[in-house]
């Protein structure tokens, strides 16, 4: 399995932040600009904390597996797989929407001195805000799920879970 590559969320959080940006000025000189919902930071935030919630309870019966306690829980090799693949996948929707996001609040920040233009920049904030937390815990949950270096094995480089 391939690791998440930062420049590659960086370039969707880019091109959606761009679109979206340039999206927002053009359907703001042509009618009125769609509404941030508040949910989504809220949704975002949700997803980020059973990220980490995965996570840390993983790196748990990892740890409780490889140190051979009595009755520990291990973790199978595909539950670890579907855990990293469910990460990248919510990183990579949420370097999309945090960028999609971004972008709007980028153009909201002209409008701070309208009341309901400036609620909704926050929200933009706040989605951007909870999307970097989405991809910062796919990217520790991967690191939960890399496989302990082996010297004997594979020459003392620390190989993917799955």
């Amino acid at each position: 399995m391939k690791q998440l590559r930062i420049r590659t969320l960086a370039g969707l959080f880019l091109v959606a932040g761009v679109l979206s940006w340039a999206g927002a000025r053009l359907w703001d000189s042509v009618g009125t600009l769609p509404r941030v919902p508040l949910a989504a930071p809220i949704v975002l935030a949700v997803i980020a904390a059973v990220l980490l919630a995965t996570a840390l309870s993983l790196r748990s019966r990892l740890r409780a597996q490889r140190e051979r306690r009595p009755g520990a829980k291990g973790v199978e090799p595909m539950m670890a797989a579907r855990a990293v693949v469910f990460g990248q996948a919510s990183a990579l929707v949420a370097a999309l929407v945090a960028g999609m996001y971004g972008g709007t609040g980028a153009f909201l920040l002209e409008y701070l001195d309208v009341p309901s233009r400036r609620d909704q920049a926050i929200y933009a904030g706040l989605s951007l805000l909870a999307g970097i937390a989405v991809i910062a815990a796919a990217f520790f949950l991967e690191r939960v799920c890399r496989l302990p270096e082996d010297d004997d094995e594979n020459g003392g480089t620390a190989a993917p879970a799955a």
